[in-house]
């Protein structure tokens, strides 16, 4: 019989939740295929014979350690490889399917607003000037990746907010305004998930994630000022870096 096979788990030295951690690692890594559910807590309660927050505690170090990740209302799911991206210019929908992966966009809020003094000030607007609010919940191959809020000058981009959101904004800048987006400023940095934000990206709270802060432009003019919150369990940044001798 193996450690799988074995109905109840053994009290000893070894913690329940350890030796259940290595039975569920096991069966990742031998029987499920990436982004499959794993068995409900009430299943692995009533098979091994632990408690619920046995089940719990060696559920969450797994996905403390990226192995699984969890969807609010779902389940809890087997992490497949993070999805890589190299630093260049480009929008989430470009970037996601050059990976392969199918993008969609979830719009969460917009809203013609008065812009914030940052706001402002990365814009280039004067006091008083009106930015599109917009929230969206960016997924990659149907699972949630990052979520973004972003601000568009009102005066440069009107009836931004009747446009179809949920496609590429860069596509509708230089379909619909003939802005083509060439350059941006972008600055990154690692945060934990608050309770809000771990439920809109389906993680628990306090679990990493990637922040990126840019503003972008087409020719001189600022077109946007986005931070885009990414799970830092499913993605990741590659950089290739080159001493140059001639500098």
């Amino acid at each position: 019989m193996t450690q799988l096979d074995s109905p109840v788990l053994a009290n000893g030295a070894v913690p329940k939740h350890v030796q259940l951690r290595s039975i569920l690692l096991e069966r990742v890594e031998t029987t499920l295929a990436p982004h499959a559910a794993i068995p409900p807590e009430r299943k692995l309660m009533t098979k091994y014979g632990v408690s619920r927050s046995t089940v719990r505690e060696a559920i969450r170090q797994l996905v403390d350690e990226g192995v699984l990740y969890r969807i609010q209302g779902k389940g809890t799911f087997v992490a497949g490889e993070r999805v890589q991206s190299d630093l260049h210019l480009a929008s989430f929908t470009e970037d996601m399917r050059r990976r392969g992966l199918v993008p969609a966009t979830v719009v969460m809020a917009s809203t013609l607003i008065e812009a914030p003094l940052d706001v402002r000030a990365a814009l280039g607007l004067k006091a008083g000037a009106q930015v599109q609010r917009v929230d969206r919940l960016r997924l990659a191959g149907g699972i949630p990746m990052a979520f973004e809020r972003g601000y568009y000058p009102a005066g440069l981009l009107p009836d931004l907010g009747s446009q179809d959101l949920t496609r590429s904004l860069y596509a509708t800048f230089a379909t619909e305004y003939g802005l083509r987006i060439d350059r941006a400023e972008q600055t990154a940095w690692a945060e934990t998930a608050d309770a809000d934000l771990a439920e809109t990206l389906g993680i628990t709270p306090g679990g990493p994630l990637l922040v990126f802060l840019r503003t972008s432009s087409a020719g001189s003019t600022p077109v946007e000022h986005v931070t885009s919150w990414y799970r830092g369990d499913r993605y990741q940044i590659h950089m290739t870096l080159d001493l140059n001798h001639d500098l």
